[in-house]
């Protein structure tokens, strides 16, 4: 069945007016008419069945009929990754959503290679892999800032596993070990952080330093790899 995020409030009896985009999905492309069903979440209210209601040329309305699922919340789990080439930071975000994570932050370093991105493609992506996946909330993502300033405002609460390749450090499952509460991750650019960058992470009293293992990986691997073991780890992978 189809899913779809939404921001309206979802209540039984509750009419919901999909956005432009969404009308046309659902009446033009899935061919939905009045009396088809779907399910809606909006990251608060759990997830409903509803059913489409009215359709015109200007859009669609839909009535929520049902709670199918209560609220529930992810693992408190954060990625902060380095700006990469677009494709590979596309797969990087829309696999951050499939794994659980909460929020993606986005970070600039010495070397990285993008200065830019569309964070409103990126929460595109972020929202669909949600409608994909079942869960009930859309991971939030955070729009570019320097590495330095993202380290002085850190919340010292929070562990930062440092997929540091480029020194001494244990294995990720190693470091994981007893892990709880909040976590990030944090991936480097392609090419590696700077010296500086990697002497004032490991100075930090509230980063962890893990390998991810004897081979180089990109940076969307290293992404993808790193989440996983921390959900197995860590996340709620155990239940």
């Amino acid at each position: 069945m189809i899913r779809l995020f939404v921001n309206s409030p979802l209540a039984a009896g509750a009419p919901v007016t999909p956005d432009p985009d969404q009308a046309r999905y659902l009446v033009g492309v899935m061919r939905l008419g009045v009396g088809d069903a779907l399910l809606l979440f909006n990251g608060r209210d759990g997830e409903w069945r509803a059913e489409v209601a009215e359709t015109s040329k200007r859009g669609c309305v839909l009535t929520v009929v049902e709670r199918t699922r209560e609220q529930a919340g992810v693992p408190d789990l954060e990625l902060v990754v380095a700006l990469v080439k677009r494709a590979r930071l596309e797969t990087i975000v829309e696999k951050a959503a499939e794994l659980g994570c909460r929020r993606v932050r986005l970070v600039i370093t010495r070397r990285t290679n993008a200065d830019h991105t569309r964070v409103d493609r990126l929460q595109a992506i972020a929202t669909e892999a949600a409608e994909q996946t079942g869960r009930l909330d859309v991971p939030e993502i955070v729009a570019p800032e320097k590495l330095d300033r993202l380290l002085d405002g850190w919340d010292p609460s929070r562990r930062l596993l440092f997929c540091d390749e480029g020194g001494e450090a244990k294995p990720a499952l190693e470091a994981l070990d007893g892990a709880s509460g909040p976590w990030a991750v944090l991936i480097g650019p392609e090419g590696g952080f700077d010296p500086a960058e990697r002497d004032r992470l490991r100075s930090e009293a509230f980063v962890t330093p893990a390998t991810l293992g004897p081979r180089i990986l990109r940076a969307d691997t290293a992404a993808m790899s790193a989440l996983t073991l921390w959900q197995a780890a860590a996340g709620d992978w155990r239940g």
